[in-house]
């Protein structure tokens, strides 16, 4: 039997590819990338970028939860956006989120994401020993 499992939540957008919403491979997860994608409705949010970014967020804290963790467990995040403009939007939304110490984090301005998404995020859990 293979150490790496697939982690699935119903809360958060299916693969649209060849890839895992997250590998749990002993008590470390590995999120793929997420965007605002608000599976109740079937569409990407777009109201604004903080309704955006608080979709993902939420789809994160779904997988994370599924993987048997909580969001104070991501060790590090990596985020893609269109526009840095929005990155003092970006740390507000995290001071919601996430608590001290924060997530180590970085930042990566690209000329586009998937589903024409405004920021997409990926990361490291590591959950508790049990």
């Amino acid at each position: 039997m293979s150490a790496k499992q697939e982690v699935v939540s119903a809360s958060a957008p299916a693969p649209i590819g060849t890839f895992s919403q997250a590998i749990r491979h002993g008590n470390t997860v590995y999120l793929s990338g997420q965007v605002g994608w608000d599976v109740k409705t079937n569409r990407l949010v777009t109201e604004s970028f903080e309704a955006q970014l608080d979709q993902l967020l939420r789809n994160v804290k779904s997988v994370v939860e599924s993987a048997g963790g909580s969001l104070e467990d991501i060790v590090k995040l990596n985020l893609f956006i269109l526009d840095y403009k929005n990155f003092s939007t970006i740390n507000k939304m995290f001071e919601r989120y996430f608590s001290k110490p924060y997530p180590a984090r970085t930042c990566v301005g690209v000329v586009s994401l998937p589903l024409g998404a405004d920021i997409e995020i990926e990361g490291i859990v590591q959950l508790p020993h049990k």
